[in-house]
């Protein structure tokens, strides 16, 4: 595969980028001095996060990605190297919700999530840290957790499960990929307003939730933006995973 040469300007790719926690995350990016390369399953998906790329005057190449197929996972990354000529950033973001009551949960539902969510981020992660070893480059892997994964909560077993991988899969690699100078890290947001946050437009239920919250307000897809941007620029911190989540699980 023929590569185009580096240009020095540090290059970060983004799951799940067409909208929410994605998009806010390549925007942050882009406004932070990276080029960005975006997946997700359709390249149209992400035409207004590439849009909002190119008017802060910064590249950004858009790619399809299944994350349940590894040959897909590796042509994409092995595409934005030939087009960039480097990878620094990866910003673990894609996967898919489920709730659904623990006795509900089918054998095929458990494993689509995690083949996603958990398994996806996994192989994602493994693939990108194996060409910047290979390349001897240092990078920065962010992904994206939940609160979810860090306590207990109703009818979200296996999302929760498969988030609480994410952040203990951040502390193994962080460990194991240190001497390679490739930093670790996760976000774990609370409830956010997303496109496809679904639930919150009953106001009961809106005002029931929001009380749990010290701040008193849901987050939002910037706030979570504003971690990644933080963890890709913190030297010093790998392993870690940071709560993004107005005090919720504080309590």
């Amino acid at each position: 595969m023929t590569q185009t040469a580096d240009k020095g300007v540090p290059v970060a790719l983004v799951t799940g980028a067409a909208y929410g926690i994605g998009a806010a995350s390549a925007v942050q990016l882009a406004k932070d001095g990276h080029d960005l390369v975006l997946f997700d399953l359709k390249t149209e998906m992400l035409d207004e996060t590439a849009a909002a790329i190119r008017a802060l005057g910064c590249q950004v190449e858009c790619l399809t990605m299944d994350l349940r197929d590894d040959a897909s996972i590796e042509a994409g990354i092995d595409a934005a190297l030939a087009t960039f000529g480097r990878v620094d950033v990866l910003v673990n973001n894609a996967g898919i919700p489920m709730r659904k009551p623990a006795l509900e949960v089918t054998r095929e539902d458990f494993n689509l999530v995690m083949d996603i969510n958990l398994a996806g981020t996994f192989v994602m992660s493994r693939i990108f840290g194996d060409r910047l070893i290979a390349a001897g480059r240092p990078g920065v892997i962010v992904s994206i957790a939940s609160t979810h994964g860090l306590h207990g909560v109703p009818e979200s077993s296996t999302y929760g499960i498969a988030k609480a991988g994410v952040a203990h899969m951040t502390r193994m690699l962080a460990i194991e990929w240190a001497k390679h100078n490739i930093r670790v890290n996760a976000v774990a947001p609370g409830s956010t307003v997303t496109p496809t946050r679904t639930g919150l437009s009953d106001p009961a239920k809106r005002d029931a939730l929001m009380a749990r919250f010290p701040l008193n307000r849901f987050g939002s897809p910037e706030d979570t933006a504003e971690a990644v941007s933080y963890l890709v620029r913190a030297g010093f911190v790998t392993g870690h995973v940071l709560v993004v989540d107005g005090g919720l699980t504080a309590k």
